[in-house]
């Protein structure tokens, strides 16, 4: 590897303390020395970070959905370009490890609008350390792994709704404990997700108390952000406070016109806890639409036993007409707790060419033109679909996403789908967008604020010894940026653009992103919970 020397380059380190100028060292893959301007006097190659820059840690995207894409597309260009270095995968309570045959059947199936479903990749892996060192093969950025309560509960409980039995729950939480073991660095669910999101509290308290045992977090996709928005973040503040575990919420919105305006009583639900002692974070994405599958808005009861078993559901008469009167009337618990407003539903890809004509239209646009009522368009893209098709939900607020990103505990999560012809922008755009738009133009954040809320405070959260903070002895995850022109350029019409002003991007001390062009370098690894943490539980 090439020594580098950054010279005479802003500093911001993480911490958020203000900027210093001096020069950067990188040997071996880590910061080797930070010094004055000019007291380094050489190094292998001298880096022009050119005017105005800034150099500091490599962004941690604490929600990423790039659990394929990072093997199927290991340059990783869509994250990489926009600073990201490390990615905490495993999201919403469904991913690939761990798992039998079966259940990887069903997962590659069911979460396919968030991942694709690649028929040539190779799933020979079945647990959590298999599927890490498959990462170790080559990828350009780090990624952390959170085991996904959702496929547990599948993998030991099936896709019925149903409470798990006392032996299933000692058997998630052995399958658990062997996740954490082998390397990963919490666990996650989907609690509006079939089949994590029948589980009561008990027994994902049952399964928190393992990840607080091992010193990891649990990083919950809440029951609800739309009607019980409110009571679903106090369930999990709960949990948190009986069973001792660090807890970060993920995605941390107030959607739905319901929420409007609603942040402060969420974010004082989160101050008091804090104040109590749990250790409670959260993160977001700088956005207003939110973006998932289309299958999503269906009722729990009608995803009960899996793929095949709801789009059975949709071939019967009788189950069309209830699942109608839930998404029309009731108010959908995938959905939410609310009405779906099928004019806030757009869709962004789909699985089956035939219906690309769909693409970017709303569900209600596709209904006027077809004349038919729009649920009827849901049940048909459902079907022809195969529940793959991948929506945005235009249901955000922007009072609630600046007063969210403003708090203490938060951090920068992107949750992005990289799956589908437009996808949601976020993908490409988000770390840029809260450097550029909230933190130039809109002041909501000062640089050196928001930096510590995208680097140093979530390598905390993930408990990461040596990186997040451009300190000697740290991993070379660094990013050089212009503060004047850093931008992201991706939008809702035209997702796929790679954002401005990123300069460079080094992951383990080499270049992913060198002059804004990618480089192919595969330096990024799998980042395993510390081996030597005493194990509790």
């Amino acid at each position: 590897m090439t020594d580098l020397l950054f010279r005479a380059v802003d500093i911001i380190d993480g911490t958020g303390a203000p900027r210093s100028r001096g020069d950067v060292l990188v040997e071996h893959g880590r910061i080797a020395r930070i010094a004055e301007p000019g007291v380094i006097e050489s190094a292998d190659r001298i880096v022009d970070a050119g005017p105005g820059a800034v150099l500091c840690p490599g962004f941690i995207d604490m929600h990423a959905h790039s659990d394929l894409h990072l093997l199927t597309e290991p340059g990783h260009f869509p994250k990489v370009s926009q600073g990201i270095t490390t990615e905490v995968i495993g999201q919403d309570g469904l991913s690939y490890a761990p798992v039998d045959d079966a259940a990887l059947a069903v997962v590659r199936r069911q979460i396919a609008g968030w991942n694709g479903n690649p028929a040539d990749l190779d799933f020979s892996w079945r647990s959590v350390a298999e599927y890490l060192d498959r990462l170790d093969q080559g990828i350009t950025p780090n990624a952390a792994y959170l085991v996904p309560q959702g496929t547990l509960r599948l993998l030991v409980v099936g896709a019925e709704q149903r409470a798990a039995t006392p032996a299933e729950i000692q058997r998630m939480r052995e399958l658990l404990a062997q996740g954490l073991r082998e390397g990963a660095v919490g666990m996650s669910s989907g609690l509006t997700y079939t089949p994590g999101m029948y589980a009561d509290t008990g027994e994902l308290a049952a399964l928190c108390e393992v990840v607080a045992g091992f010193g990891g977090f649990y990083a919950p996709h809440t029951r609800s952000y739309g009607a019980g928005a409110l009571a679903a973040y106090a369930e999990m503040i709960e949990l948190a406070r009986t069973t001792g575990c660090a807890l970060h919420l993920t995605h941390a919105t107030m959607n739905f016109g319901v929420n409007r305006g609603r942040a402060p009583e969420f974010l004082a639900l989160v101050d008091a806890a804090r104040a109590e002692g749990c250790d409670i974070t959260l993160d977001t994405y700088p956005y207003l639409p939110g973006s998932t599958t289309l299958s999503a808005l269906l009722p729990s009861w009608a995803m009960s036993g899996g793929p095949d078993a709801a789009l059975a559901r949709l071939d019967d008469a009788a189950a069309r007409a209830r699942i109608a009167v839930d998404v029309d009337v009731n108010g959908s618990d995938g959905c939410h707790g609310v009405t779906v407003e099928w004019q806030t539903i757009q869709i962004s890809g789909v699985g089956t060419a035939v219906l690309d004509q769909y693409v970017g239209k709303t569900v209600q646009q596709i209904a006027a033109d077809r004349g038919i009522a729009p649920v009827e368009v849901f049940f048909d893209l459902l079907r022809r679909d195969q529940l793959a098709t991948t929506i945005l939900q235009h249901v955000g607020h922007e009072e609630n996403v600046r007063a969210i990103m403003a708090h203490p505990a938060h951090m920068g999560g992107s949750d992005a789908l990289l799956v589908g012809d437009r996808p949601h922008p976020r993908a490409w755009g988000t770390f840029p967008r809260y450097l550029g738009h909230y933190v130039r133009d809109l002041g909501v954040l000062g640089l050196e604020d928001c930096v510590h809320h995208l680097t140093g405070r979530p390598a905390g959260r993930l408990r990461l010894r040596d990186r997040g903070l451009v300190r000697p002895g740290y991993a070379a995850d660094l990013v050089v940026f212009d503060p004047a022109t850093v931008a992201d350029t991706a939008t809702f019409d035209h997702p796929k653009q790679q954002a401005r002003g990123i300069r460079h991007v080094l992951v383990n001390g080499e270049f992913a992103i060198e002059n804004g062009a990618p480089t192919g370098h595969l330096a990024g690894r799998a980042l395993r919970m510390d081996t030597a943490r005493k194990e509790t539980v």
